[in-house]
């Protein structure tokens, strides 16, 4: 049995709270969400009101976060991870073993999460670092149907360690992989294809044939960021690439698609963001790609025409014609 502290208790958290304690392991989640800690604590899932959850607890203090444990799961917004992780950088002296499991890069500095971990906590501080990634819904998860994941590490034995942890025989297969910057970079850009995916899906003309054609459009930029990034271009073709794209691009249940699809409906992007009760991270992330592929003249025709679309006001078409010509 093992002590692990979850830092951020919505959907992907508490779901990966309650596979840690199915694997016999101690687990506390922090949140600044009292919402979230009463429910957890009431065994009730914030997320999923039909999903009870079991031997978890949850608080909101975060010094006794810090202090319950040396393994640490990072399950919160991208764009807020730098200012949490400057202000609990003075709160431990310890090492600490870094899980991250969010799935974006910072909008204006265009790192990573590993980077910015890197960059804000005390070098001497960090024991491990992972991440964890792969096509992994939480409402699919939650109900211990099976799934796959990577367990990715610069470190192939902490890779180990933490494919154990999560991994179980019963529905969780977790592998090891060794690309972190390249895991991290396809989990982020997936977002950006399923925000895209939902805002020009229309069922009468955009069928199983052009989903395939998006996909293969969509992987085809995803190897030219991981060629400017200098990581394995394969990575593209894993479970935090493909795979993740796959379950993620036409899911009605993925909080980016629909996102999307309220855009092509004539929703603007403050009522989507006063509306939506979770972190849309493929805007965020099309933004930054979008600035990436400008100042570095990449070639991603999708990310490019979407921006057009979304912070100036041209037609959806333009993304639509772009699937035609590539």
């Amino acid at each position: 049995m093992k002590k692990i502290t979850i830092m951020g208790g919505g959907s992907w958290g508490s779901t990966l709270g309650q596979v840690l304690t199915d694997n016999h392991n101690k687990v506390l989640i922090y949140d600044i969400n009292k919402n979230y800690i009463d429910k957890i604590n009431n065994q009730q899932h914030p997320i999923f009101p039909k999903i009870n959850l079991y031997n978890i607890m949850a608080t909101n203090d975060l010094q006794q976060a810090i202090n319950f444990s040396d393994i640490w799961v990072l399950c919160l917004p991208t764009q807020k991870i730098r200012i949490f992780l400057k202000q609990i950088n003075t709160l431990f002296s310890t090492k600490k073993n870094f899980i991250n499991v969010s799935k974006g890069i910072e909008q204006q500095s265009l790192q990573t999460i590993s980077q910015i971990v890197q960059n804000e906590i005390d070098v001497y501080k960090i024991n491990n670092y992972a991440c964890l990634m792969g096509p992994t819904h939480a409402e699919e998860v939650i109900l211990r149907k099976i799934s796959f994941l990577l367990s990715v590490s610069n470190n192939p034995k902490f890779a180990l360690q933490i494919s154990k942890l999560f991994s179980n025989n019963q529905y969780l297969k977790v592998s090891c992989y060794n690309d972190v910057i390249g895991c991290e970079i396809c989990s982020a850009f997936k977002n950006c294809l399923s925000f895209i995916s939902g805002l020009i899906f229309e069922p009468l003309n955009f069928g199983k044939n052009a989903q395939a054609a998006f996909i293969t459009l969509g992987i085809k930029e995803m190897e030219t960021i991981l060629n400017f990034f200098q990581t394995q271009k394969q990575t593209a073709f894993s479970l935090a690439g493909l795979g993740d794209l796959i379950v993620t691009a036409f899911n009605e249940n993925s909080r980016n698609f629909q996102a999307g699809q309220k855009m092509r409906k004539g929703q603007t992007l403050e009522q989507i963001y006063q509306k939506a009760s979770q972190t849309i991270e493929g805007i965020y992330n099309l933004k930054a790609f979008y600035h990436l592929s400008i100042e570095n003249h990449l070639n991603l025709p999708l990310i490019n025409n979407a921006y057009q679309v979304i912070f100036q006001q041209k037609p959806i078409e333009n993304i639509i014609k772009n699937l035609l010509v590539f």
